[in-house]
């Protein structure tokens, strides 16, 4: 018997060219799969083969669990107190294990456990043959179309088969079996029975990529892609910086000719390529980016991370681009909230956020139009300004003395510190269990405190836009917050 197994395995071993150790594996769970079949109940066995005789023992095992957390497998588990009774010194997380019979080879039924092995020799190889692809650190990978899988592709690269999924795929992209395709690696699911490597021609990083194959200087270190943003099969935008004062990134991606620009549109179905310079300043990078318009101002919100960006009329359009395209790409690039406006929007904001501001001055400090304006147009944007600058920025105000800058500043915090005790009592009112959600915080509870929402119960039956317009969240956040204060009901349901 034990001469049997060993050369068993040494004879799957070299028939399917894996590790001996891989086949002694596969053999132990199908001699613990034919072990288990003597209990009716779900029982744990382990079996271990003795590597140089072949000679191999059972065993029926039970881990040891923290009294606390119960039995949840009575057939597989014992609780630690009793475990210290069976093997006095056992610690949770080992094994109380109990010898079994040893099981006769002859009795296994012999396909079923060649199944068993060979599956597992099988698996081995694959993994074997994914983990050589991955050691090659490939991210663009080429190939053919072997097959159309429920509107996926599957292509042949090597001797790995990759997916790549219809959502994947360029836009009206015509693909048919027997086509070379390029595709970026996206991700290896090493849980899939199918194909485990995963491709995509949509994603930003397949621009990058391939621009760096198409342009030397990126891998000498001397240019360097910072972004990409894409619709995929109609227009990209990628943010280039250089390292080097000789080299023009922009003339050095587009290539003589435009050769190395045009090689990667080919490649894309024609996509339409914006280059743009990267900088490290925001407005400057916002700029660059919703080229080839013209900018003639902006604002950045630093708190939004949003900017405000005036365009004349005669650039509007080519800054908001065909559905937005060009605005949407930008933002994306730059990862700042960028808002398009005519100077005549422009101004209009600013006079609604200059007429807001000088009301908040004159409710909040007790003050008439006159110094508010005066605040306003030293710019001052908030209580907290007044209250905790250094005095000396207040006293630099021709307007004021120093007994006028005293009261201010004494106005200022006395209305501050009554603000945060309201809230502090609007935020008591609200139940734990809403404080406690993820994404709620205080400011949220204020909010939902002034409009009389206090309990689970009461935020989650608002509507996602309800709660958008009570708080300024968007509409996804919104969404998600209602779902768990729900979670509640369908868990008393269960």
């Amino acid at each position: 018997m034990s001469r049997e197994i060993l050369l068993l395995v040494d004879a799957l071993a070299r028939e399917k060219n894996v590790a001996r150790e891989v086949v002694f594996g596969a053999l132990e769970n199908a001699l613990a799969s034919a072990m288990k079949k003597r209990f009716k109940e779900e029982a744990d066995v382990r079996v271990s083969i003795d590597r140089e005789t072949g000679a191999h023992e059972g065993f029926r095992r039970w881990l040891v669990v923290p009294d606390d957390a119960g039995l949840q497998e009575p057939d597989q588990q014992e609780l630690y107190s009793d475990a210290q009774e069976i093997v006095p010194g056992i610690q949770v997380g080992e094994y109380i294990e109990e010898p079994l019979e040893p099981e006769e080879f002859g009795r296994i039924g012999a396909q079923a456990a060649k199944q068993a092995i060979l599956q597992r020799i099988r698996d081995a190889e694959r993994e074997q043959v994914l983990n050589d692809f991955l050691e090659r650190g490939e991210t663009i990978v080429s190939g053919s179309v072997k097959r159309m899988d429920k509107g996926d592709v599957i292509i042949e690269t090597g001797k790995i088969e990759a997916r790549l999924p219809r959502s994947e795929m360029i836009p009206k992209e015509n693909i048919r079996v027997g086509d070379r395709i390029r595709a970026w690696v996206y991700k290896v699911d090493h849980t899939a029975r199918g194909q485990q490597v995963i491709l995509s021609r949509t994603a930003p990083e397949f621009i990058r990529q391939l621009f760096e194959n198409e342009v030397p200087e990126i891998e000498q270190g001397l240019l360097e892609i910072k972004a990409a943003a894409r619709d995929p099969g109609v227009r990209a935008k990628i943010a280039v910086v250089a390292y080097d004062k000789r080299i023009d990134p922009i003339g050095t991606c587009v290539g003589m000719r435009g050769s190395r620009v045009t090689a990667v549109r080919n490649e894309l179905g024609g996509e339409q390529v914006d280059i743009v310079l990267w900088s490290d300043d925001p407005a400057e990078f916002v700029i660059g980016a919703l080229a080839p318009a013209h900018v003639d101002s902006i604002v950045v919100d630093e708190d939004k991370h949003a900017m405000d960006v005036v365009v004349d009329s005669e650039n509007l359009p080519k800054a908001i681009g065909a559905r937005g395209q060009n605005v949407r790409l930008a933002s994306e690039l730059t990862g700042w909230q960028i808002n398009i406006m005519t100077p005549e929007e422009s101004q209009n904001r600013q006079e609604e956020e200059r007429s807001e501001l000088r009301q908040a001055f004159i409710t909040r400090l007790d003050v008439d139009e006159e110094v508010a304006d005066i605040l306003i147009d030293e710019g001052f944007t908030g209580l907290e300004e007044i209250a905790y600058v250094p005095i000396q920025e207040l006293l630099e105000i021709d307007a004021f003395d120093e007994d006028t800058v005293n009261e201010l500043r004494a106005r200022a915090r006395n209305a501050l510190l009554t603000e945060a005790i309201a809230q502090e009592e609007q935020v008591q009112k609200v139940d734990p269990a809403v404080l406690e959600l993820e994404g709620m915080t205080p400011d949220l509870a204020v909010k939902l405190g002034e409009h009389n929402i206090y309990t689970l119960d009461d935020l989650a039956e608002l509507a996602t836009d309800e709660l958008s317009e009570i708080t300024q969240l968007d509409e996804e956040a919104a969404s998600a917050l209602i779902m768990k204060a729900r979670a509640h009901w369908f868990g008393d349901e269960a």
